[in-house]
């Protein structure tokens, strides 16, 4: 578990889940705010510090995905959204809010703290990786460049961009929706692009050993 005394902002304008949140995440060493709809929690945000938001989609006037979109622009405080909605659609358009996670009501109280520690987690670990290998090639984070034998592999800006999400998150799932706000176009076309990038990187495109697929969730780097 996280270190006690992590703050989260709980919004959400159902009073009885608000307080069970509240309760349950206090009960695990957690300091909680409750906000009852999108303006309190402004006011919230503006005079205290939150290390993580748990917000709800569907609130009367500005939705949860809004405000999350809003609170994206001028800050990267980790958001947890909870919605109703188990539409494909749906989820994407929370992640492309900004949301770095959601989880569908009704849900059980630990996997709730399970996703609100591992969110925390990945907020507060250094990134110290300056580099990545895949066989016969390392990719400089920094540079963006990426080497193969001594020489410079050419690249697209889209590609270097989409090697830095990867590079940064080895290990970790990365959505199509993430990887189009890179500014690789449209979710369809992330696939031409990772297309384009596996011949770049991979032995054997056609079976990707670096760059793999998540069926119904996006794309994942394991470098070596």
């Amino acid at each position: 578990m996280e270190p006690a005394g992590a703050h989260i902002l709980v919004v959400d304008d159902d009073d009885r889940l608000r307080e069970l949140l509240r309760k349950y995440l206090s009960t695990n060493g957690y300091h909680v705010t409750g906000a009852i709809n999108a303006a309190e929690a402004r006011t919230r945000i503006a005079s205290l510090s939150f290390d993580l938001i748990i917000l709800d989609v569907m609130m009367p006037g500005e939705s949860g995905i809004d405000l999350a979109r809003s609170l994206r622009q001028k800050s990267e405080v980790p958001i947890l959204l909870l919605t109703a909605r188990t539409e494909v659609e749906d989820r994407i358009a929370g992640l492309q809010a900004g949301a770095d996670d959601y989880l569908a009501k009704p849900f059980e109280p630990r996997e709730l703290l399970l996703r609100v520690e591992a969110i925390l987690r990945r907020a507060r670990r250094p990134d110290l990786r300056t580099a990545v290998a895949m066989g016969p090639q390392v990719f400089d984070i920094a540079r963006g460049e990426l080497m193969r034998d001594g020489k410079i592999v050419k690249l697209t800006t889209a590609e270097v961009e989409m090697l830095r999400l990867f590079a940064r998150n080895a290990g970790a799932v990365q959505s199509r929706a993430e990887i189009a706000k890179l500014g690789a176009g449209t979710e369809r076309a992330v696939d031409v692009h990772i297309t384009r990038l596996r011949r770049k990187i991979e032995p054997d495109p056609r079976n990707p050993r670096y760059l793999k697929t998540v069926w119904g969730e996006g794309y994942v780097l394991w470098p070596d």
